[in-house]
């Protein structure tokens, strides 16, 4: 690891410089609030292309207990499922372009179940919604339909799995919904509607579950994240339209820590935010470019066991990891 030296400077009463310098490489430079909590750069990999390790455009992230990552790569030129190791070394695909078993239109929202089976959300089949797969991606079944009616979709996207394997679909378009199934694809319950009320959405995005099966959904149309309990009853929500902090522009994903902290891929404003699970800002990073650190497009984004972020940075078709500094 490289050596780092760092330097904190307050200045007045609230803000502070932090200078990282790491030797022989690169100087990084931010301005923080005193005390803010801050994350450093690790590592990337990806490049485009529609090859083992590249990305055409990579959407959605999660990792299983062991740590390895599996991202969806959502364009008809790719529509596969790639899994790696935690430092980014490819380990195997699966999936291609058509409709059925292990099939995609436009693989979306992706989740582990607590055996490592891996749940992919469909976005666009007219077939199936939800895939389940082995972690070698190996099929094993599917559920769901086109339409309106419970257990169908309109555009699933977003996708996580509970404490109890229960999946957790979102459903953006005309149902503005989240559907909550068993392992097997039984629908237990189903909540939302289009609006901009407690309970509503539009355009539902992200979805994650604490450690109590809590969900967190980014109402990506209104700017903002709600929180309810495992049954859909709306307990709070945070974030308006802005560039200031807690505010967003078109957040697409979330994730959540072991003590319920939240963070989200602000993708208008290119960075990650991170959250209290009320809704109280923490802290953030992120700006416009290609450099370490910077991102176009963040999309997915996802935790593992050792509390390093991994984040989908779609326009430079790549993921990035980092680590509490």
């Amino acid at each position: 690891m490289n050596s780092l030296v760092t330097i904190r400077m307050a200045l007045g009463t609230f803000v502070g410089i932090t200078l990282t310098l790491i030797l022989g490489t690169t100087l990084y430079t931010t301005m923080t609030a005193l005390g803010q909590e801050q994350y450093s750069f690790v590592t990337q990999w990806g490049s485009i292309g529609t090859g083992f390790g590249t990305f055409k455009q990579p959407l959605e992230i999660t990792v299983d207990q062991e740590d390895n990552v599996y991202v969806t790569d959502f364009t008809s030129a790719s529509n596969k499922v790639q899994k790696f190791s935690n430092n980014g070394t490819f380990l195997t695909s699966w999936g291609t372009l058509g409709f059925g078993p292990a099939l995609f239109t436009s693989p979306s929202g992706i989740g582990i179940s607590s055996s490592g089976n891996v749940y992919v959300a469909d976005f666009g089949s007219p077939d199936t919604a939800v895939q389940e797969f082995t972690n070698e991606g190996t099929f094993l079944g599917m559920w769901g339909s086109f339409g309106l009616g419970d257990g169908q979709f309109i555009n699933p996207g977003g996708l996580t799995v509970d404490s109890l394997d229960n999946v957790y679909v979102g459903d953006f378009g005309e149902n503005n919904r989240i559907q909550k199934f068993d392992s097997e694809g039984n629908l237990l319950t189903k909540w939302g509607t289009p609006g901009t009320g407690d309970g509503q959405f539009i355009n539902p995005a992200g979805i994650a579950a604490d450690s109590s099966d809590n969900i967190y959904v980014v109402d990506g149309g209104n700017n903002r994240i709600q929180k309810f309990d495992s049954e859909g009853n709306f307990i709070t929500k945070w974030g308006t339209p802005g560039t200031g902090d807690g505010q967003f522009i078109r957040p697409a994903d979330i994730t959540v820590d072991p003590e319920g902290n939240t963070y989200v891929t602000d993708e208008g404003n290119n960075r990650v935010q991170k959250f209290d699970s009320e809704g109280n800002f923490i802290t953030k990073w992120g700006s416009k470019g290609s450099g370490e650190g910077q991102f176009i497009d963040p999309l997915g984004i996802v935790l593992d066991t050792s509390g390093n972020v991994y984040v989908v940075d779609g326009g430079n078709s790549r993921i990035q990891v980092f680590a509490p500094s």
